[in-house]
């Protein structure tokens, strides 16, 4: 304890012998084609810059630091060399820092695996406004954390990630104590589809709400950035009300064969597949155009909703309690690392990897219950940590001239029998099954970069069917994760896959699951030594299902609520809960039940004891617009 006291003191009165300019890459004023990833924030500290350029070399990110005392300074750079971790050399990452339009002598990003200060060497600064740039020389993942000048020549900045967390507040003069951002009836953390759906709906009812969100989209996996098709139907029996919400948030393409199959009769599949032959481009279910999954659109329902309150690239980091209950939560902004906090009365864990329920002590689990426990068919004989894994989608493009590829011999190696000659990767590009999905997202995704790279480097470069892939170009590729599974909370009831298979009623039944019981497992290349990045699935069909409401709050945390993947299910039974347009679903009963907590002053348990009656009422009515929102614009 006193060596870490200790270190505290050096590091705050550090500034006062010395000069220092402390960088976070995320504040950049320009960030060109660099991108913001927050996806590995909680383990390495901070959200960084990310040049995903897919083997072009993107824009300078530039900034101006404004410099008191001019003169020499040495210079630190946070990076990494991230297939290093894989025994590989090349440095794919490789970045040049400018300043004032000169390159420096060192090339960052080519020594070390894990996040490092990298020694950028002595350079002149100029009293007053100095230019720094981040110039990628490889399109292929170039990241830099932070950048931090010091007069004090022989000091090296702090790296292990409490005394990192302590430097950074007091570089960047951050207050000790996070900024008040109001009181609410509920705060919802989490804006995927069940989230912004939870939010929207309690505040369609009169509840205070505000929304928190860590990335500057909505949608989650169903947003531009992940590429994900909405799946699961909707406005099902007992409550054909639920879901229009859903439909007010979802893109109007959505809506894959499966489906259709399945509800072929009716007017609202009838008027989908008039929109499909109009507009065949939103028949792309999964890693479709950007536009397919109209981000606009559920910026703009939620901004304009009375009685709720957007916070985007805000991460929660923190939670603070009263006994078994939350009182707030904290919330850091990913680019300015100002922190604020959120008071409420109740919480809704809308994040996926139940990171709230997390923070707040809620029961959980993670991965597979044994069959003695679960009494589940499909349950294995012993438990273990095998879960539903990461998807990292991609797609070319036709090009009317040959296009080329760089070479990736870091990536992974592919040949003629283990190749796979396409120019999609859809949902089954999924990484990391064995993996901590929240730990070791990093390395999940990277983990399937390198897939997707080794692959495309092979079909243009090296495969006998390479003239097939001359005009072909890599388009897109997503650099963030479409996860499927992690932390799943507890509450009062946990959903059984033979609840489901033998159509078991409660009488607290709410939503309604469709899809059916679908589950991933790896499925690794013959041939291949590398871990996995494919998957396959096994699906147990079922009968529409109306889940219980004690599946959707926690068991020992008496204000939270869930919506969305983290909800209280068996591993099994998540195969089929975990669709999103079921997952909004969930929310839109959150937000009811929200509003019947506001209404007798109880909490979300209470309304199962108490007030079942009132909100069967809710659920009948729902909060969505009846009939399909674009049907009227369709010949």
């Amino acid at each position: 304890m006193k060596q870490w006291w200790f270190i505290i003191l050096l590091i705050i009165s550090f500034p006062l012998k010395a000069d220092n300019i402390f960088v976070e890459a995320e504040s950049f004023d320009y960030r060109g084609g660099w991108v913001l990833d927050n996806q590995s924030m909680g383990q390495m500290g901070s959200p960084y810059l990310l040049a995903h350029g897919l083997g072009v070399p993107v824009e300078n990110a530039s900034t101006v630091i404004r410099v008191e005392n001019g003169g020499k300074y040495r210079v630190w750079v946070r990076t990494r060399d991230w297939v290093k971790q894989w025994g590989q050399t090349g440095s794919p990452g490789r970045f040049e820092l400018l300043l004032n339009g000169k390159a420096l002598e060192v090339t960052f990003g080519t020594e070390r695996a894990e996040w490092h200060w990298q020694d950028g060497g002595t350079i002149r600064l100029k009293a007053g406004e100095n230019r720094i740039e981040l110039r990628d020389l490889t399109g292929f993942d170039g990241r830099c954390d932070a950048i931090f000048f010091t007069s004090a020549l022989e000091m090296l900045p702090p790296d292990g990630k409490e005394e990192l967390a302590v430097f950074r507040r007091n570089m960047l003069g951050l207050p000790a104590n996070p900024e008040d951002a109001g009181e609410f009836d509920l705060v919802v953390v989490g804006g995927g589809i069940a989230g912004c759906c939870a939010a929207v709906s309690a505040a369609r009812l009169g509840c205070k709400v505000a929304l928190i969100q860590n990335r500057p989209v909505l949608g989650g996996n169903n947003s531009s950035e992940v590429r994900v098709g909405l799946s699961g139907l909707i406005a099902q029996q007992p409550y054909p009300n639920l879901g229009n919400l859903v439909d007010e948030l979802g893109p109007v393409g959505h809506w894959n064969n499966w489906e259709a199959k399945r509800d072929s009769s009716s007017v609202r599949s009838r008027q989908i597949m008039k929109i499909l032959r109009r507009y065949p481009e939103k028949k792309i279910h999964n890693a479709g155009p950007a536009s397919n999954y109209e981000d606009e659109k559920k910026l703009a329902l939620l901004q304009n909703q009375e009685n709720l309150n957007l916070f985007l690239n805000t991460q929660v980091v923190d939670v603070k309690k009263n006994g078994n209950k939350i009182v707030s939560v904290i919330g850091k902004n990913i680019i300015s690392g100002k922190e604020y906090i959120f008071k409420a009365q109740l919480f809704s864990d809308c994040t996926g990897d139940g990171e709230v329920g997390f923070l707040a002590g809620a029961d959980y689990r993670v991965g597979r219950e044994s069959k003695e426990e679960t009494g589940e068919p499909r349950a294995p004989l012993t438990p273990d940590s095998l879960v539903m894994g990461t998807s990292v989608q991609w797609y070319a493009e036709d090009t009317r001239d040959i296009s080329v590829f760089p070479d990736c011999p870091w990536a992974i190696r592919f040949d003629e029998k283990t190749c796979i000659p396409i120019t999609r990767g859809d949902w089954d590009w999924e990484a990391g099954l064995n993996n901590d999905q929240i730990t070791e997202i990093e390395y999940i995704r990277d983990h399937a970069l390198r897939a997707v790279y080794g692959n495309w480097d092979f079909l243009k470069n090296k495969s006998e069917k390479k003239e097939q892939f001359a005009k072909k170009e890599l388009a897109w590729v997503a650099y963030i994760g479409g996860k499927r599974e992690s932390r799943r909370l507890m509450g009062d009831f946990v959903l059984r896959e033979q609840d489901i298979l033998n159509d078991i009623q409660y009488e607290d039944a709410t939503f309604t699951t469709t899809w059916g019981v679908d589950l991933h497992y790896p499925k690794p290349i013959p041939g291949m030594k590398e871990e996995p990045f494919l998957s396959y699935c096994d699906v147990q069909d079922i009968k529409p299902y109306a889940v219980p409401y004690r599946c959707l709050y926690s068991r020992n945390i008496g204000n939270l609520f869930m919506a969305g993947r983290d909800i209280s299910v068996t591993h099994v039974a998540l195969g089929t809960v975990r669709v999103m347009r079921t997952g909004g679903m969930m929310g839109e009963v959150v937000g009811m039940a929200t509003f019947l907590c506001k209404k007798y002053r109880t909490d979300p348990r209470g309304v199962y004891e108490k007030y079942l009656s009132d909100l069967k009422t809710l659920m009948k009515q729902g909060v969505g617009k009846s009939g399909f929102p674009e049907a009227g614009s369709i010949d």
